[in-house]
């Protein structure tokens, strides 16, 4: 009898009826494409999927840091445990907050980063004052490696002679001279910020640039000044005179691992593969180390090996990756982090754009807060997520998610908006109802706009995607920050080219669908 009741409703009552089905349909299929959407990760990143435990160890951005990761990490494999290694993570708060959250289990650092940069200065003199002050984190640290790796202050020694400048107090004489420090540097108490304090130092000409890419300032000599670390192979190859530090500013940075306390209860072999290496680290053994990545072009773990076999008798197994390889992981990591995030804002931005467009109370709101998002710059969008979400590939989607939103909301937003009003005034005397007008008619013309959004938010993404690397997500930045930190060009350029080609291919294929369309419309 329903039955027969429905087939007789009046047109407009069926319309309706038809409407009320199609919408909730549609309501079940957007939740469990967002419920996809969201469980795609957990299935697929390495470290979210249940998978074997792993020991995870961070490393900075420079050399040094790279290559003690890589010992350590060779170190707990030859006591059976899979280690994970994050390296060129970023700066000393990354690692330090990435610690702090259990995203890493431990990294190399230095005492006095620790003491100035980190606990903010504190009145520590020894070892066990510092792991006192530690354990209100849940961290230890060893004992020191072996050698001192302090911050100084160089310059050309050609320079230094012209200019008769042997310490770091004779530079109040010469304020014009132009200063290349590293950005971490510049900000730091126990860097620049302190060090001019100090000595009153009134130079107005200071850049921030990489470490790695100050030297070849200085050699080019578009730049006068730069902080050195004082076990960098650099010193010697450019002929560098290191200033003498004459009221004893920079304090010792003795070379440690930190690493989270409670690993001495869940490993405590682990804790012991550690304590091997206090003491054995001598400082010419870390300049050798440095020398042979950075001059002599010899891989990061094939030097962490040696000096295991050389030092306790390790012998690792190292092969070399081919450039194929690499790039395989690379374009694969890479597809994936602007694949998902584009995916994801796809699904949230078109039905934004639609509600800017119908309902105009949102409409400032919706494209103001997305208009915000993407002013944020990409690097400190990236950080702020470690908190919430670790580091990874997660955080890094997340942050090309929030930068897809805007050209997708927008041109949904403006190709809604731009249908001629006639059309829709059709529509309504025909009697259809409003989602049928949108799902029938003002989305298959507002599609051309649309496509035309998503395609600058793929393109922005895979360049954009570059910086995941910064925090371990892997992708074409990946060799881009090893070819920075080892000047070399043939490792850039195996992460910028392909980055290049692939976001010529995406414009590509979205030229092509858009063409498709306009032939089919």
């Amino acid at each position: 009898m329903s039955l027969l009741n429905n087939s007789f409703q009046p047109k407009e009552a069926r319309w309706k009826a038809w409407d009320r089905s199609m919408v909730a349909k549609e309501k079940i299929l957007r939740s469990n494409l967002v419920k996809l959407a969201l469980l795609i990760p957990l299935l697929l990143i390495p470290g979210v999927a249940p998978a074997q435990e792993s020991i995870k160890v961070g490393s900075k951005l420079f050399t040094e840091s790279v290559i003690l990761g890589k010992i350590i990490s060779q170190r707990i494999e030859a006591e059976g445990y899979e280690a994970e290694f994050f390296e060129q993570l970023g700066g000393t708060r990354i690692l330090w907050n990435a610690l702090l959250e259990k995203e890493i289990d431990m990294y190399p650092e230095y005492t006095g980063t620790i003491i100035q940069e980190i606990l903010g200065g504190a009145d520590i003199s020894t070892h066990k004052q510092l792991n006192t002050a530690l354990s209100e984190y849940g961290l230890k640290a060893t004992k020191p490696l072996g050698f001192n790796n302090t911050y100084a202050i160089g310059m050309l020694s050609s320079t230094a002679e012209e200019l008769s400048i042997s310490n770091i107090s004779d530079l109040q004489d010469h304020e014009n001279l132009s200063l290349g420090f590293s950005n971490e540097f510049i900000d730091r108490a126990d860097g620049w910020r302190g060090l001019k304090e100090a000595y009153q130092l009134d130079h107005k000409d200071v850049t921030g640039l990489d470490h790695d890419l100050a030297y070849r300032g200085l050699e080019a000599k578009d730049i006068d000044l730069i902080d050195l670390y004082s076990t960098d192979a650099e010193i010697n190859y450019y002929d560098i005179k290191v200033l003498d530090d004459d009221r004893g500013f920079f304090p010792r940075y003795e070379a440690v691992f930190l690493y989270r306390s409670e690993l001495e209860e869940l490993y405590p072999e682990l804790i012991f593969a550690l304590t091997q290496l206090e003491g054995k680290v001598s400082e010419p053994d870390m300049i050798a180390m440095n020398a042979d990545v950075k001059l002599r072009g010899i891989p990061d773990e094939l030097v962490a090996s040696r000096f295991l076999d050389k030092t306790l008798g390790i012998k690792n197994e190292v092969k070399a990756e081919s450039f194929w390889k690499r790039l395989l992981d690379t374009t694969a990591q890479h597809l994936y982090l602007v694949g998902f995030s584009l995916a994801l804002a796809i699904l949230i931005a078109v039905p934004l754009g639609i509600v800017a467009a119908k309902f105009t109370q949102t409409e400032g709101a919706i494209l103001g807060t997305v208009g915000i998002l993407q002013t944020i710059p990409s690097l400190a969008l990236l950080v702020f997520m470690i908190p919430l979400l670790g580091i990874g590939a997660v955080p890094a989607m997340a942050a090309l998610f929030l930068y897809s939103l805007l050209p997708v909301v927008r041109n949904t937003h403006a190709g809604i908006k731009g249908i001629s009003p006639p059309v829709k005034e059709s529509a309504l005397a025909l009697g259809l109802p409003p989602s049928v007008i949108l799902r029938k008619i003002e989305l298959p013309l507002a599609l051309p706009t649309m496509l035309a959004g998503i395609k600058t938010a793929a393109v922005i993404n895979v360049g954009t995607a570059t910086l995941g690397a910064l925090i371990g997500a892997g992708g074409y930045g990946q060799p881009i920050l090893t070819g920075i930190r080892l000047d070399s060009v043939p490792l850039i350029l195996e992460g910028a080219i392909p980055a290049a080609v692939l976001a010529l291919l995406v414009q590509g294929v979205f030229d092509l669908a858009e063409r498709l369309f306009v032939k089919h419309q």
